[in-house]
């Protein structure tokens, strides 16, 4: 007899194809693809670059690259035409287990200007798992006075595929004596039992070998079998009997050890030692199960032996068996189903990926600076995790996906003013209460060139004597660059301008990097009083900035000049006055007027004329 589990036929329709599904985008920006697991190497996925919008030609300037958290290489885009295919293996219960859903979440990242796509990739299940007992042989102990319809379970296989895949029917071999009951309980899953069709007789057969099929409902179908090996037993008419076959409890994760599941009661309906009952784990109970739970054979109590994790395993099935003391034994079967129940044990985890680090101090707002992937290994409200930043001037955090966020650039920035940020990035929970992960990320503002050298003031004025020795140091100028590095590196430089009929660096110099200024000759006050000029600062950035400073040198006058006697008419000599005095003349009759000049100034030009004796 064929039993099996009733679905709708919708959910028994598994497509393989390797034509996939057209990408549709949504408005978040998210391309949706699927592929069938195990697809060969090259297996067409989906036209990556067209439909986000991309140009092939662009796709290596712009530094096109697919990122996939933990999912290493499976999928790969080809440059050249921009299509993403299989790039290795894809194994679905290897990568999702049993979940229902399975997907490849991609990054898609190109810079110039700076975008990121999200790509999910559905990895569609194909029947490649046969159904899978986890003994190969089951062996059962009956007893001889056993009524026809009498009942004992079996343990079932399972099947790593997913859907229709996974659905099972099993089938027992021809036989005279036992048939096959399946049940679903309320978890989907199923509760076999072999049952008596009639009553045997050990002295007639003593063992009883079948053969259990169980077949999954995937195209092709595939089958695993288990060997039933039933022995005959001789004694005692009343087997102990449980009020349920089936017990359900909800237990928390995390549960102290010692703590009560259930207290089981069956009862037996003999006399003596034939009532006397003892209560213990069937064999079909695994070992993890036993690593976990613990039953006291006398009063049925099933308490916590190990660590409960709900992430680790939500679900327990414990097979109790209820032997009496009778020489010839007879047992009572019933199932304890567990339900683990979450709690938030469980802290969010944040990676934090940066793109944009260090930051130009004159990038555009909206500029992405980091990514941030949050998970958390509860479930419900306890794996909700949100994502808060502070302080927040300059950014903030844009939610592009769930679970992801971006950092990205909200304000202006200005390195002069604030060189270096660190941030703290916060994932929180949605628990009661609440749990919380904080990372740090440290953001550096790189200099750009937006300061020009700055004079502390416009203008200096500075005297010189005349007379000066050639290359002497006559003043320093000096400018400071509020920027960094070569930005603000500061070189000095003549403005070249004409004084009178020779050139500025004729007269002066200045020192590129010391900003000296240096007169390159003596310098002469009756030719040149004033000599006004400027220096250029100019920094080393790109594109250089400059200003400019005016120095006003007052050239010193020194008495270098002798004086020179004037003649006192067109045809007298400059150095002697001659003139003729009548004999007759008195005491203060002017005899000559003499005048002289001094090409000097001020003090220096100063004349007292005196009468020497010839």
């Amino acid at each position: 007899m064929v039993y099996s589990q009733r679905r709708s036929p919708e959910s028994r329709r598994l497509v393989l194809s390797l034509l996939l599904f057209t990408a549709w985008e949504a408005g978040s920006g998210q391309v949706h693809y699927s592929v069938p697991e195990e697809a060969k190497h090259g297996t067409f996925v989906g036209r990556i670059a067209q439909d986000l919008g991309l140009e092939l030609a662009e796709l290596v300037p712009r530094l096109f690259r697919v990122a996939s958290k933990g999912r290493g290489d499976l999928l790969e885009v080809n440059l050249q035409n921009g299509i993403l295919f299989v790039n290795s293996r894809i194994d679905r219960e290897e990568l999702c287990g049993r979940s229902l859903e399975c997907s490849i979440h991609l990054e898609v990242i190109v810079d110039r200007p700076l975008q990121i796509f999200h790509v999910e990739v559905e990895v569609k299940d194909i029947n490649d798992n046969p159904p899978r007992f986890f003994r190969q042989e089951q062996r059962l102990f009956i007893l001889e006075s056993r009524i026809a319809d009498s009942r004992f379970p079996l343990e079932g296989a399972s099947d790593m595929d997913i859907g229709t895949n996974a659905e099972l029917r099993y089938k027992l071999n021809a036989n005279e004596y036992f048939d096959l009951d399946v049940k679903t309980n309320e978890e989907e899953t199923n509760f076999l039992e072999l049952v008596l069709k009639k009553p045997v007789d050990r002295e007639e057969t003593q063992e009883h070998r079948l053969l259990l099929i169980a077949t999954d409902g995937g195209k092709p179908e595939l089958t695993g079998t288990v060997q039933l090996l039933i022995n005959v037993l001789d004694a005692n008419d009343n087997a102990p009997e449980f009020d349920k076959s089936i017990y359900k409890v909800r237990l928390l994760e995390n549960a102290p050890n010692g703590t009560l599941v259930i207290r089981l009661n069956a009862s037996d309906a003999d006399e003596g030692i034939n009532k006397e009952i003892v209560y213990l784990f069937s064999d079909l109970v695994l070992d993890n199960v036993k690593s976990k739970f613990t039953i006291n054979s006398n009063s049925g109590e099933i308490t916590v032996k190990g660590e409960l994790d709900y992430e680790d395993c939500n679900l327990y099935e414990i097979n109790i068996d209820a032997v009496d003391k009778s020489s010839f034994p007879l047992t009572g079967h019933c199932k304890v189903i567990v339900k683990i129940l979450d709690e938030n044990d469980n802290t969010p985890e944040l990676v934090i990926t940066s793109l944009s680090l260090p930051v130009q101090e004159d990038a555009p707002l909206g500029t992405v600076i980091a990514l941030i992937s949050l998970s958390d290994h509860d479930s419900g409200v306890n794996g909700q995790v949100t994502c808060t930043l502070s302080p927040h001037v300059p950014f903030k955090l844009v939610s592009t996906f769930k679970n992801y966020y971006s950092l990205v650039l909200d304000n202006s920035l200005d390195r002069e003013s604030e060189s270096n940020y660190t941030l703290v990035v916060t994932a929180r929970d949605g628990g009661s209460p609440s749990l919380s992960a904080t990372a740090r990320v440290s953001v550096e503002v790189a200099d750009v060139n937006d300061n020009a050298p700055a004079f502390p003031q416009p203008e200096y004025t500075v005297f010189v004597k005349e007379n000066n020795p050639p290359g002497c140091h006559i003043f320093t100028v000096s400018a400071r660059d509020a920027d960094a590095q070569e930005n603000a590196r500061v070189s000095y430089s003549l403005v070249e301008r004409r004084v009178g009929e020779r050139a500025l660096s004729s007269y002066v110099s200045v020192h590129a990097e010391s900003g000296k200024v240096y007169a390159l000759q003596p310098l002469d006050h009756e030719e040149l009083e004033l000599l006004q000029f400027q220096v250029s600062a100019r920094d080393a950035g790109v594109p250089p900035l400059g200003s400019n400073v005016t120095l006003q040198v007052f050239v010193l006058d020194e008495n270098d000049n002798a004086p020179a006697l004037l003649p006192p008419g067109a045809g007298g000599g400059a150095g002697a006055v001659s003139e003729l005095v009548s004999r007759s003349v008195g005491a203060g009759h002017v005899v000559a007027k003499v005048r002289a000049v001094d090409a000097d100034s001020g003090y220096n030009a100063w004349l007292s004329f005196e009468l020497q004796p010839a």
